[in-house]
């Protein structure tokens, strides 16, 4: 009885041991099939019966993070995770901005290769670049150039004052500001100069700006707490940059031309920048050199005329690049007031009136100086 007893024990402590390895063993599968299973899972078309397609737009300069989220939001992928995962594991993530068409019956494979080729874009898109510097006039212009609407269609739309109202509304760095019975058009400087895809030619205008004010909308929100600490409105801001594009295409000469701007208004000083005075005239500076008597002309745009000391013109007179709103929102500590440029472009810049005189009389001395004003 005893040795019985002995071996049906034994038999019993065999098959514990057999039922802990069968638990081991089905425990190690979880934990490595579980997390395979949601992987291929994830990589899943979202709906293989759905084909309808979703237009999604990808802007330039956009990151892997940004474009899962993007992606997930339209319901395009299943896991923002995964789509990390997947890219770094192929170890491309080269991937082009544009506007996209695509389906929920997509596999995570497929959607990445359009991202990396650009090349399953509708193929009626097209490009337009908006250059820094430029003004709405130039935008109106280039518009109607790479669509079917024409500059009467985009004046037409700047002038809707529900339309900008509604803007005002939608976009939280647009304000009441724009909307001033002095300003020529609504969304100067608002614009952000960059490399668009649209739809097609049929595009609206109403489109076109939408796309582009989402732009600004990123660009902004990445400074909005420089601007916030800055003391000045997002208003005021855009109108500094737009002068500082207007006169510098230096990295470097952007800072110091903000410097002055902000000495200028500390003291209570005319700006004095010529290329206010062109916009105020609609003009742009390469049509054609300005009279004297011209520079001098009262407008709210023009800091070279009367009853301008201290104070900015009333609006964006450019589209401003990222550098110039850098430079308008982190202007170094100097002392200048005064700068010129000779006929290479380059910059000098001086704290007193004498220095900048000086200046002068050396570049036209080398026989660099330049001078646009018609006396």
């Amino acid at each position: 009885m005893a040795r019985r007893a002995k071996e049906k024990e034994k038999r019993e402590r065999k098959r514990g041991k057999s039922r802990i390895g069968i638990v081991l063993i089905v425990f190690i599968l979880l934990v490595v099939l579980a997390p395979v299973g949601w992987y291929f899972v994830s990589i899943s078309p979202v709906d293989r019966g759905n084909y309808e397609e979703i237009q999604v737009t990808i802007p330039l300069g956009s990151g892997t993070r940004a474009i899962a989220t993007i992606l997930a939001e339209y319901g395009v992928i299943r896991n923002e995770t995964i789509f990390h995962i997947y890219v770094r594991f192929r170890g491309d993530m080269n991937f082009q901005a544009g506007t996209y068409y695509f389906k929920q019956s997509m596999r995570l494979g497929e959607i990445v290769n359009m991202l990396q080729t650009g090349i399953l874009h509708d193929p009626n898109q097209i490009t337009i670049t908006f250059i820094e510097g430029r003004n709405m006039r130039g935008l109106a212009r280039l518009i109607e150039e790479r669509t079917n609407n024409t500059v009467a269609d985009v004046f037409e739309l700047l002038s809707d004052r529900e339309y900008i109202a509604s803007l005002v509304d939608r976009f939280w760095f647009l304000t009441e500001e724009i909307e001033h019975t002095d300003i020529f058009y609504p969304l100067e400087g608002y614009l952000f100069p960059d490399t668009y895809v649209l739809r097609n030619e049929d595009v609206t205008v109403e489109e076109i700006f939408e796309i582009m004010l989402n732009r600004t909308d990123e660009i902004l929100s990445y400074y909005s707490d420089e601007i916030q600490a800055s003391g000045r409105s997002v208003h005021e801001i855009l109108t500094i940059a737009s002068v500082v594009e207007t006169e510098t295409n230096s990295l470097e000469g952007a800072k110091y031309v903000s410097s002055i701007i902000v000495n200028r208004l500390a003291i209570n000083m005319p700006l004095g920048m010529d290329p206010t005075a062109y916009y105020a005239l609609g003009l742009d500076p390469w049509e054609r050199d300005l009279y004297l008597w011209e520079l001098n002309l009262p407008n709210p745009y023009n800091t070279r005329g009367p009853n301008m000391e201290g104070r900015l013109p009333i609006g964006p007179i450019a589209a401003p690049s990222r550098n110039s709103i850098q430079a308008a929102l982190r202007p170094p500590d100097t002392n200048y007031l005064f700068f010129v440029s000779d006929s290479y472009g380059a910059l000098y810049f001086r704290e007193t009136y004498q220095g900048h005189s000086a200046i002068i009389r050396e570049l036209r001395a080398q026989g660099i100086w330049y001078n646009d004003i018609r006396r």
